[in-house]
């Protein structure tokens, strides 16, 4: 059975933003308040940075909530876009963070930003692939015309579960098993983002949101676990099967959409580590120079990763007209997603 496909043909990205978090936090810290469990396991010092390549990553200052990460990348958006902020029809929030369980943290932005009652709002949880899936949602409503255009935001703040678990992983009854089940913590950052999508015929310009393909292997749903405060993940078992995943659904997808290596100027890909990324681009067979790198200085910032790539790419001035470009992820789940963007 082919797997489920998203394609459109009147949707187009009218703005593009992403905002930095403002604390730096080196993995040579963590790493020095970890010394002595690494020195109980008989660990090397260094052992997170030359696991995952992560050289830092960013928090937000104290007393920052997701909704303002995503409130900051909105605002950066909309005073760069020509659309009239009154018109648009939908927010969806996609991030893993959270300002509470409810209400919804989308509602939360959208008072923040003053949208209208007109505009609908609510989150979408797909782990790191929220923001694809969120982007989806609002192209199929846009393309059916029930809205002209659509923001999709995310805004993650990793403070609280990093912080959470060194704490824990400083205790002198932590084992080495928790301590490995936990590792994953030690990579996230913080970060926010936001895309501005609208119909096609009014927009003929601007870059275009084809959509793609996305599969599942929910079997493995165990594999990775997290919370506000504490995640545990079996990280090999999770990165084998989501490889395999993602192989599986890129094979399908070149074959549907004759997605060819060399037609291809970039590869927005989910950043995890070092190990992940060099991992996906020689399963999936991508040309690495054509893979931007934001782990070493940014860390794993979960669903925010994919359109961060894009966006720095973009003010870096690295993309041209006609560009075809893949934004692609793994999240736990597992999910595995494809998109194609033509700027």
């Amino acid at each position: 059975m082919p797997a489920p496909k998203s394609r459109f043909t009147e949707i187009a990205i009218t703005g593009l933003a992403h905002v930095d978090a403002d604390v730096v936090v080196t993995t040579e810290s963590i790493d020095d308040q970890l010394s002595a469990t690494l020195d109980r396991f008989e660990m090397p010092r260094g052992l997170v940075q030359s696991l995952t390549g992560i050289d830092e990553r960013r928090f937000w200052r104290e007393g920052m909530a997701p909704s303002d990460a995503a409130v900051l990348a909105a605002e950066k958006l909309i005073g760069e876009s020509d659309v009239d902020p009154d018109t648009i029809g939908l927010l969806i929030n996609t991030s893993v963070c959270r300002d509470h369980l409810e209400p919804s943290t989308a509602s939360i932005a959208q008072g923040k930003l003053g949208l209208g009652r007109d505009c609908m709002n609510f989150d979408v949880g797909s782990a790191c692939l929220g923001f694809l899936s969120g982007a989806n949602i609002a192209s199929s409503m846009i393309e059916r015309g029930d809205i002209e255009h659509a923001l999709i935001v995310d805004g993650e703040d990793c403070r609280q579960v990093v912080e959470a678990t060194v704490a824990r992983l400083q205790r002198s009854d932590i084992d080495e098993e928790t301590f490995r089940e936990q590792f994953a913590c030690l990579t996230l950052g913080s970060a926010g983002v936001a895309i501005l999508l609208s119909r096609a015929d009014s927009n003929v310009d601007a870059p275009r949101y084809l959509g793609g393909l996305s599969v599942s292997a929910t079997e493995h749903h165990e594999l990775s676990v997290g919370g506000p405060k504490e995640g545990r993940t079996q990280a090999h078992a999770l990165l084998m099967a989501g490889l395999d995943l993602a192989k599986d659904g890129w094979q399908e997808a070149q074959a549907e959409f004759d997605w060819a290596s060399d037609s291809i100027a970039m590869v927005a890909a989910h950043q995890v580590s070092r190990v992940h990324t060099d991992m996906l681009i020689d399963r999936l067979g991508f040309d690495g120079d054509k893979v931007p790198r934001t782990y070493p200085t940014f860390g794993n910032t979960g669903p925010a990763a994919v359109p961060t790539v894009l966006s720095k790419e973009v003010d870096a001035g690295r993309l041209k007209t006609g560009d075809r470009v893949i934004l692609t992820g793994m999240g736990s789940g597992l999910n595995a997603m494809a998109i194609e963007v033509v700027w």
